[in-house]
């Protein structure tokens, strides 16, 4: 009996690493760029003591991360995911990263980030022309609606020196009039 199961472990074992290794269909939702490069964002769950921890968040109470959890949706990228263009489905939506690195990509440019850099947040509100942000490496980043962000915005959660300071960073980058006159993420 030992035998026979072995033997039909070993015939069926093939068959069952290929289907563990198939990745689902990525619905349209999740941003039009990552399908188009083949590596598909991954839904990932947001933990309320490792979103304390991160840099942009750091200043906002319990309540107001809850919020942000139940506000934003989490995704788990690999190096090469884009993640989002400049224009597309998810243009303006605000975008976190929580871990790992990402870089924007503009008129044959890369300009890099980690989770405690200027450019740790990106909106392609803050671009102008062809843009893209691709994954550097293994990570995690949040996507929050603009209507939530805007709504964030309005509730006064603490984000005054990240928005600042990565609005400096992008008028650097975009050659924009600095984002603070209009206020964070203003519309082009």
């Amino acid at each position: 009996m030992k035998r026979w199961i072995q033997l039909a472990c070993a015939a069926l074992l093939p068959a069952v690493l290929a289907a563990c290794e198939a990745q689902p269909a990525q619905p349209a939702r999740h941003g039009d760029a990552a399908i188009a490069q083949g590596k598909p964002m991954k839904a990932s769950k947001t933990y309320l003591y490792l979103l304390r921890k991160t840099p942009f968040f750091t200043s906002l109470n319990t309540s107001q991360l809850r919020w942000t959890i139940d506000h934003s949706r989490e995704w788990e990228v690999e190096r090469g995911t884009v993640i989002t263009q400049c224009a597309g489905a998810s243009a303006a939506d605000a975008w976190v990263l929580l871990d790992g690195g990402w870089q924007l990509e503009h008129e044959g440019r890369a300009y890099p980030a980690g989770h405690a850099d200027p450019g740790k947040w990106f909106s392609a509100r803050q671009a102008s022309g062809t843009c893209r942000l691709v994954a550097t490496g293994h990570g995690y980043v949040m996507q929050i609606a603009r209507a939530e962000f805007d709504a964030m915005l309005a509730q006064g959660f603490a984000f005054d020196k990240h928005l600042d300071a990565g609005c400096r960073y992008y008028a650097e980058i975009f050659g924009n009039a600095p984002a603070g006159a209009q206020g964070p993420l203003a519309a082009p």
